[in-house]
């Protein structure tokens, strides 16, 4: 359109505009007709300078002459050629090849002769400013340009009051505050669970207890029989339970495997509307399937939230953490557990003081025929009277009971699902489970072999021993047996209430060693014990009521520094997050085959009881005080490689070798030590992990 502008602009008189246009190396030659354009494949450069044009006018002879008045055609665009794109604003552009076009009719033009349309030529001299026009509509193009992008700096670019310092700081209090949630929303789960599941079974034992009941509204099946059955398949279960825990932990993650575990007790729950063989002991067998991965899993959670509450604290921290700097909140957060967990002692005695209570015998009845309590006594409370209700409750007032039981055990897989956040990121767990299901299904036995877990196995299965002792031993020889059956929930309530306070006592253990509140635990428990031996209270002496709930406090102080000292030990030996399912699930697999065990002597003295709880006391703290002596004279430990996990290489998770998001990324000092672990058969401390040689001592 310029070449158009320009003989179209010339005045009356003037010689046409030559034919050629452009330099003599760019030059372009238009011809008649339909408009075709020929250019040299490769233009060469000119010096671009008002001499050079001239003396290429004069050297072309009369096919160059300039217009009069005009020195290059092309000054006025700033010094170039149309063979040199029309000025220095834009690059030269290669020669393209001519295309074979279909010849077409020549449009009839006017003016220029180039095939286009020319503007009229009274316009043109009433506008003679258009020969700078292309200058200032490039100029303006720039112009625009620059403001485009100075307004898209303005849109996507950072708010002049935005401080980066501060966001991120809101960011990590958001963070862990969500921590915190997750840690009260998981202990208010477990409180619930664990209340309904004892509250009734406890009321569903009493009801099937009493032979009027069973007559009256099941003459048809042996009630007795399936309780036997149904305490088989709680206490046996479990046995098993280490061949399968860590499986389930590592394919559904520990979020959703506290959710199945929670779910099965919420199903256990609602058999007992339809009180059958085949709806009883079924749930009963999916409760044993269930206690060891619903607690592993639990104990698991909390530990792995104290460490990313240490991680979000100490978000500027760039180098690794210092050996033993996340262990203030693992005790802090177990200690929250554990007293949130104690109190569904006190939830679980609910259905009996609101509703059982109004059908019990008083004691003159029911304790007619029992001679001997406490040490004295054989099996479970001999005598006891087999008529417990002096009136049947109604089906319709069962039936609201189990309703509000279900509701509560609903409630707790509503806490879990919607308030519990993930342990781990996604491709955390991926890589959790990605080690092989084979390897997942050896850890727990390999871990076994580590001298430090092989020295709290007695603890662990005395922490199993004194929870039953206390539910059956303890409240039925002792409390029922001189007080009656309708004091049963309140001193399970006044052994509940007190466990739950003195968990906060394992706090000490941020000033102190941490196996002082152990050896307290163990201390007050071996001293109640040897009351217990040399004690048999009085049949219906309601008396002795304050002696009762006092051992029954004491008693309740010394679990909650027993449990909870436990789980804060593990949490400190074992850091690595790789390793914590397989350590809490040995923990509570001893802890079940204990309670197996209690299952199976309840037909022995209680002398004898009270004589194993003993011995096996002593053996718990010899054999901690022996572990802790090794890791103060830096004795080495075995520990089972974890392997590298193997992926499927497709999709974009895993394309690059270096993946930030990778297990161990975000610096909780674990993953790049579980990277240079050596065979598990190092019993040197060259080939001992570097994060578990940190922990000696």
């Amino acid at each position: 359109m310029l070449g158009v502008t320009f003989g179209a602009s010339l005045p009356p008189g003037t010689p046409a505009w030559p034919r050629t246009h452009g330099c003599s190396q760019h030059r372009v030659r238009v011809q008649q007709g339909p408009a075709r354009v020929r250019s040299p494949p490769k233009p060469a450069p000119h010096p671009q300078t008002a001499q050079g044009w001239e003396g290429e006018a004069r050297a072309e002879g009369p096919s160059s002459t300039q217009h009069p008045g005009l020195e290059h055609p092309h000054r006025g665009l700033g010094s170039g050629c149309w063979g040199c794109a029309i000025g220095p604003f834009k690059r030269p552009r290669p020669a393209r090849p001519i295309r074979k076009r279909k010849r077409r009719r020549p449009r009839p033009t006017r003016g220029s002769g180039i095939g286009e349309r020319a503007l009229p030529r009274g316009r043109m001299q009433k506008d003679p400013s258009v020969y700078q026009a292309a200058p200032t509509a490039v100029a303006g193009d720039r112009l625009g340009a620059e403001g485009t992008e100075t307004q898209l700096d303005d849109f996507v670019g950072a708010h002049p009051d935005y401080n980066e310092e501060e966001e991120e700081h809101k960011f990590f209090r958001r963070k862990r505050l969500g921590v915190i949630k997750n840690v009260l929303a998981a202990s208010l789960a477990g409180t619930l669970t664990y209340g309904v599941y004892l509250g009734l079974l406890q009321m569903q034992l009493i009801l099937h207890y009493d032979e009027t009941y069973r007559e009256v509204k099941y003459s048809n099946i042996q009630l007795e029989d399936i309780d036997r059955k149904v305490l088989m398949g709680i206490n046996i279960t479990p046995i098993a339970a280490v061949l399968y825990t860590p499986l389930l932990i590592r394919f559904f993650g520990i979020k959703w495997a506290m959710f199945l575990a929670v779910g099965i007790y919420a199903f256990f729950v609602s058999s007992n509307y339809w009180e059958r063989y085949y709806t009883l002991v079924p749930s009963a067998v999916a409760i044993g399937v269930a206690i060891v991965p619903l607690w592993a899993s639990m104990g698991n959670y909390i530990t792995r939230m104290a460490q990313k509450y240490y991680e979000h604290v100490n978000y500027k921290e760039k180098q690794r953490a210092a050996r033993g700097a996340s262990d203030a909140y693992i005790i802090i957060f177990q200690t929250i557990f554990y007293a949130f967990f104690h109190l569904s002692f006190v939830c679980a005695q609910m259905p009996m003081l609101f509703f059982l209570n109004n059908y019990l015998y008083q004691l003159n009845h029911t304790l007619f025929g029992v001679k001997h309590c406490g040490t004295l006594s054989h099996g479970t409370l001999p005598g006891f009277n087999n008529t417990v209700l002096q009136s049947l409750p109604r089906s319709v007032n069962l039936i609201v009971v189990d309703s509000v039981l279900m509701a509560a055990a609903f409630l707790a897989m509503l806490v879990v699902l919607v308030l519990c956040g993930a342990a781990y990121r996604p491709t955390e767990e991926i890589d959790l489970r990605s080690i092989g299901w084979g390897n997942i299904f050896q850890l727990p036995f390999k871990h076994m072999r580590d001298y430090r877990l092989r020295h709290l196995f007695p603890i662990f299965i005395y922490s199993g021993f004194e929870v039953l002792f206390v539910c059956t031993g303890f409240s039925l020889n002792y409390g029922v047996c001189a007080l009656g059956l309708e004091k049963l929930a309140y001193l399970l309530m006044a052994y509940g209430l007190s466990a739950s306070a003195c968990s906060s006592l394992a706090l000490c253990m941020l000033r102190l060693q941490r196996h002082i509140p152990l050896l307290a635990g163990a201390f007050i428990h071996a001293a109640l014990l040897v009351t217990l031996f040399c004690w048999a209270p009085e049949p219906r002496l309601v008396g002795q009521a304050p002696l009762l709930y006092t051992i029954a406090a004491l008693w309740g102080m010394g679990s909650a520094l027993n449990k909870t000292s436990i789980s804060i030990l593990l949490g400190m030996l074992y850091k690595n997050k790789e390793r914590q399912d397989f350590i809490f699930t040995i923990y509570h697999w001893w802890q079940a085959l204990a309670i197996f065990t209690v299952y199976l002597w309840s037909e022995l003295p209680m002398k004898a009881k009270l004589s194993i709880l003993l011995v096996t006391l002593v053996v718990a703290v010899g054999t901690y005080l022996r572990m802790e002596q090794q890791l103060r004279q830096h004795v080495e430990y075995r520990l089972p490689r974890i392997p590298r996990p193997r992926h499927q290489m497709h999709g974009y998770r895993y394309l690059e070798e270096d993946n930030s998001d990778q297990t161990g990324s975000e610096g909780d000092g674990d993953g790049e030590e579980e990277q240079e672990e050596q065979p598990e058969e190092a019993i040197s401390s060259e080939e001992l992990p570097r994060e578990d040689e940190e922990q000696r001592g």
